[in-house]
């Protein structure tokens, strides 16, 4: 998937999100919710990390 079109589908996710009251959300749906929430957070912290460590050249030093 092209990173364009993913970060959109990311934003549009998250701005779904952002338009529910969670206080209308039944208890036990909202925790089955909250922990998806979290598995999916802690897949975004992975991609995050990968991207971070990865190592740029040194173009000072060729």
């Amino acid at each position: 998937m092209e990173w364009g079109r993913a970060m959109q589908e990311l934003s549009t996710a998250i701005d779904h999100l952002a338009t529910e009251d969670p206080s209308e959300i039944p208890r036990l749906q909202l925790a089955e919710q909250l922990i998806e929430l979290h598995w999916q957070m802690a897949r975004l912290q992975a991609q995050i990390a990968r991207r971070t460590s990865v190592r740029l050249p040194d173009l000072q030093n060729p």
